[in-house]
């Protein structure tokens, strides 16, 4: 009688190249029992996670191999029996006397009528070899039916026997071996590619689309789905199908996925939920049952359930099913799960962090968007009420009925209405460079000339102030392309500050010089200087200096904002090198001129 149970799952419909390379060489050392010992059954099983022997090969008879190939049964059952056997060096013998009254029901038996002699086969005797490894654990059985003589083994045939145990030991741990060998290849690889999909992708619904191939052909499994938890931590989340497929869960079943993900993570285990497979430490009976139930609604046998989380945090769970025709879930997938459970947890953590990024980068840009707007906007409604205050004060200042007091008077407001000038051109000109849909239109730009224009412009003030304005410029033009007005901006601003800021007596020099593909415009003085913590926010709109010298000068704080933007609308760069109390150094780079 061979020793295997008949009321269990058949094999698995789809089976890898390891499991056909193990059935042969077992088939092989089952055929050997067969034709070299003298029996007419042999079959070899190997011991699976769940607790059961699955027969991988079966020699000698059609039938025998037709009915018990794949079939798995009970290991505690079996270690019942073995409790009762007679120890034949590696082999264990059970006659039939001390079998349980129910065994012929659940085992084969092979129908055949006992010799009437005192050593007959009984139809019912069981000889089965337990394999074990070198921890002594349970691997695998060779069990022997049908001697051809119709005796039980003597004590040369039980010696022959004994070899062919030990060679179906060696090849049952070898076959184990190399499916944990070729699982750990299949699972690495799927881990690889889910690694490599999702740092790649900054989109959830991208992620689960490019890692789908991948993790359903390295678990081998049917379907998959991934749920998210609330980034509060206490909502159900949304659930993402990798298929386009979609899974609709109940609101029940929402909220027991996202608390049996965040038990599971808390003790980083996979659990496996399957009919007649004890329930996990995360899942109660309740909730057990009620998952059963929908797998059972949408033909689904079992599925794995492995929790996605980054550090302390929870973040969802992704689900892989199976159905009744395919493998149980092994603890090498188990293991590999939970690995690729990390993985795209941070994937997931990364997404929620772009999302958020890109969200205020949203945000953000309608703001500048709206300040623009507003910017110019108050400009413009600015721009003609000071036109009709101008006007009206250079009249009243040419007449003969003045009093010294009005004419002082007049004076502050004139020097009121012009900086109100000057601040609303600042304004408008800001507006204009800095919109996106105002671009520039190019055109050879000679740096040179607009150097010596602008030295010539302050040079009154830079005299009024003692200051040595030098200028260190090329003699043949010293071309880029651009806006000739913008860039003669830049250059009005940075030299004009420059004698601002620098106390009387110092020096100003503005340099000019080609770069190889750039051009620099650097304009140097030994005045103030600027703070490194002033230096941080120097071009950003509005901005004046903490120094109270500089604070003491007349300004608006958008001089530099201006620079800024123009030199970044002419694709160039602007650097500064200051110091408090020795003075600063700007520097603008631009694309020169292609000859």
């Amino acid at each position: 009688m061979t020793g295997h149970h008949t009321e269990v799952q058949q094999r698995p419909a789809h089976q890898s190249e390891w499991y056909d390379a193990s059935r042969e060489a077992l088939q092989t050392i089952a055929e050997g029992a067969t034709q070299l010992a003298g029996f007419g059954v042999a079959a070899i099983s190997v011991a699976r996670d769940d607790g059961r022997l699955e027969v991988m090969a079966v020699a000698g008879s059609d039938a025998a191999r037709e009915q018990l190939l794949g079939t798995r049964t009970p290991v505690d059952r079996l270690e019942r029996e073995i409790e009762k056997a007679d120890e034949w060096g590696l082999l264990r013998f059970v006659p039939h006397e001390r079998l349980d009254a129910d065994v012929g029901e659940s085992w084969w038996v092979p129908d055949i009528t006992p010799l009437a002699e005192p050593d007959a086969w009984h139809p019912l005797d069981l000889l089965i070899a337990p394999l074990y490894d070198e921890k002594g654990e349970l691997r695998g059985t060779l069990a022997i039916d049908l001697p051809e003589d119709g005796k039980r083994p003597g004590p040369a045939r039980r010696q022959l026997l004994q070899r062919y145990a030990e060679q179906a030991g060696r090849a049952v741990i070898t076959a184990l071996e190399r499916e944990a060998l070729s699982h750990q290849v299949r699972l690495a690889e799927a881990a690889r590619d889910v690694v490599r999909h999702a740092s790649a992708q900054l989109r959830l619904d991208r992620i689960l689309s490019d890692i789908r191939e991948a993790l359903m052909a390295g678990f081998q499994a049917r379907g998959m789905w991934i749920q998210t938890i609330d980034e509060d931590g206490h909502g159900t989340g949304a659930i993402y199908s990798a298929d386009g497929v979609e899974v609709v869960l109940t609101g029940e079943l929402m909220r027991i996925a996202a608390d049996t993900a965040r038990r599971a993570w808390e003790g980083q285990r996979v659990e496996i939920v399957q009919r007649g497979r004890p329930f996990g430490p995360s899942i109660s009976v309740e909730e057990g049952e009620l998952i059963l139930s929908f797998l059972q609604g949408i033909g689904i046998d079992s599925l794995l359930f492995a929790p996605l989380g980054a550090g302390p945090e929870c973040l969802g769970n992704l689900v892989l099913t199976r159905t009744e025709d395919d493998a149980d879930w092994s603890s090498v997938e188990m293991a590999a799960a939970l690995d690729i459970g990390h993985d795209l947890g941070r994937a997931i953590l990364n997404a929620r962090t772009f999302e958020r990024e890109h969200q205020l980068v949203e945000e953000l840009q309608a703001l500048d968007t709206y300040k623009s707007q507003l910017i110019a906007t108050v400009s413009h409604e600015l721009k003609n009420p000071l036109t009709a205050i101008m006007a009206p004060l250079e009249m009243l200042e040419s007449s003969p009925d003045l009093t010294g007091t009005s004419r002082a008077s007049l004076a502050a407001m004139e020097r009121g209405a012009n900086r109100m000038v000057r601040v609303v051109e600042d304004l408008l000109l800001l507006s204009k460079v800095g919109d996106p849909d105002n671009p520039v239109i190019s055109a050879p730009v000679d740096l040179r000339r607009i150097v010596d224009d602008v030295v010539d412009l302050t040079s009154v003030a830079a005299e009024r102030k003692e200051i040595d304005l030098a200028v260190e410029v090329p003699r043949e033009p010293v071309l880029t392309v651009g806006d000739h007005d913008e860039l003669d901006r830049v250059c009005a601003n940075l030299v004009s500050n420059a004698v601002k800021y620098t106390p009387d007596g110092g020096q100003v020099t503005v340099r000019l010089a080609a770069c190889g593909d750039e051009i620099m415009l650097s304009c140097s003085d030994t005045g103030l200087g600027i703070s490194p913590a002033d230096q941080t926010q120097l071009f950003r709109e509005f901005f004046r200096s903490s120094n109270p010298d500089a604070l003491a000068q007349p300004g608006t704080g958008l001089g530099l904002a201006i620079v800024s933007r123009i030199v970044q609308r002419h694709r160039g760069r602007i650097e500064v090198e200051s110091e408090l109390g020795k003075g600063s150094t700007f520097r603008v780079l631009l694309p020169a001129a292609p000859v």
